[in-house]
């Protein structure tokens, strides 16, 4: 009988797997500087380049003054037309920077691997990378740590210090589960809480194992992408698609269960993965959503790279 635990059997250094520190994510500020999330990009910017991997940036309001011929009439200020009595038009510049927001997933079921890393650590590692990117390019960086408790947010602001509030957030609370005996959806709760936080053209980036995103999250997932560009990271462990043969037992948070892998158990196993990923995708496709799928014995910046790779 195979027994299968919560911590990773393959970790070079155990502790450092299963929980990170503050120090663990400070560190990652010179990596994020190799990582060459500009490359292979439709254009380039004068600001934020690595963002042209995504949508470009779109245009932003400057001002309005007296319509001229030719002027596109779908460009018409019509609130300062009125208050004067004279046709105006806006004029629109492209936008210099965006802010970049964090929604980060550490709810039970992420404090969980085989291979590599938990869930957990892994999602920590990558909003770090992400986030140290973005104060290297100038953009303003914010985030959401969200778990069955509920949910932090951080508004989005400039420099070191507005990622090291978040990093110290991500470290404290990916010690350990919070509260795993409770079951609301944390998720469903912690996007509705996005939208209403977030500032339309912002670029979103949503990292979790996505289990229990349900119809209603989904919903708010396809509302956020109306108004800004979003990155779906999902993370998960080897043994969450391949079920290992024979029987063996699946310790978890408040579970310990026999599982028999058959070829029939190993089958449906593998086909309930890969619904809930087709589903993701498709959710991804149908709002221009960017999808990326990373595993737990995968390093962070090669996720990050598929994820910055132009389509």
């Amino acid at each position: 009988m195979l027994n299968i635990h919560r911590k990773p059997h393959d970790a070079k250094d155990p502790d450092a797997v299963i929980r990170p520190t503050l120090d663990d994510l400070i560190r990652l500020n010179q990596p994020a500087k190799s990582v060459e999330l500009a490359r292979s990009t439709a254009r380039a910017l004068q600001s934020g380049q690595y963002f042209s991997a995504f949508k470009g940036r779109g245009m932003e309001f400057d001002e309005s003054r007296p319509y001229a011929h030719g002027d596109d009439i779908r460009s018409l200020d019509w609130r300062v037309t009125a208050r004067t009595g004279k046709v105006h038009t806006k004029l629109f510049r492209e936008e210099r920077e965006r802010p970049v927001f964090l929604s980060v997933d550490l709810s039970s079921p992420m404090f969980f691997a085989t291979r590599g890393m938990f869930k957990s650590v892994l999602a920590t590692r990558l909003a770090a990378l992400i986030a140290w990117s973005a104060c290297h390019h100038g953009d303003r960086i914010g985030g959401q740590i969200f778990s069955e408790s509920g949910s932090t947010e951080y508004k989005p602001l400039e420099g070191h210090s507005a990622v090291l509030r978040i990093l110290k957030g991500l470290a404290e609370r990916a010690q350990a589960p919070e509260n795993p005996s409770l079951r609301h959806p944390a998720m469903d709760k912690a996007l509705n809480e996005l939208n209403r936080h977030i500032k339309p053209g912002s670029l979103a980036f949503i990292v979790s194992d996505f289990r229990h995103l349900s119809a209603a999250g989904a919903s708010s997932l396809g509302r956020l992408a109306q108004r800004s560009t979003v990155v779906l990271i999902m993370l998960s462990d080897p043994i969450e698609r391949d079920l290992p043969q024979g029987l063996h037992r699946y310790g978890g948070l408040g579970e310990d269960r026999m599982i028999l892998g058959d070829e029939k158990s190993r089958r449906i196993h593998l086909e309930k993965f890969q619904t809930r990923e087709d589903e993701l995708k498709k959710l991804a496709r149908g709002h221009s959503m960017r999808f990326v799928s990373g595993w737990t014995h995968e390093e962070p910046v090669v996720i990050l790279q598929r994820a910055f790779r132009s389509r």
